[in-house]
């Protein structure tokens, strides 16, 4: 028998995947736990149209995800922080101080999360840290900490 699946069901697939399975499996344990529908024509019809618009949305996310990239590499973020001896500063710069100084100065909102920072700036000066946009693309980003 083939079933639609509707979630990912190990050892057979992955949601939306069409698969042929025993008639007992399918009529006693993945279409009455919700995991499958028999595959008819337009269902199989409902997937693909699915699975294509999915495509779509995943291309048009690549697509900004690229835009925002060129727009942050060229960006540098300035934060004035106090500071003491030697350049180190009082307290530290951490990705959520990143975002905030990135949106009041270029108007550009990210999550903190996508900012990748081993571990907060405590020195003043000049860094690059990474931003993750998108699975496989990421940016790097001029951190500058000045004094106040």
């Amino acid at each position: 028998m083939e079933v639609i699946l509707l979630k990912d069901v190990k050892g057979q697939g992955k949601k939306g995947d069409v698969v042929k399975v025993s008639n007992g499996y399918a009529r006693n344990f993945l279409i009455p736990k919700g995991f499958a529908l028999e595959a008819t024509e337009s269902g199989k019809r409902k997937v693909k149209e699915e699975k294509e618009a999915q495509r779509r949305k995943e291309k048009q996310l690549r697509e900004e995800a690229l835009k925002l990239k060129e727009k942050l590499e060229g960006l540098k973020v300035v934060l004035s922080v106090k500071a003491g001896e030697k350049g180190k500063l009082f307290g530290s710069i951490n990705a959520k101080d990143i975002v905030e100084g990135l949106e009041k100065q270029h108007g550009i909102k990210i999550d903190k999360k996508k900012i990748v920072l081993d571990e907060p700036i405590k020195n003043l000066g000049v860094i690059s840290v990474e931003v993750k946009i998108y699975p496989e693309i990421s940016a790097h980003l001029a951190v500058e900490t000045r004094e106040e």
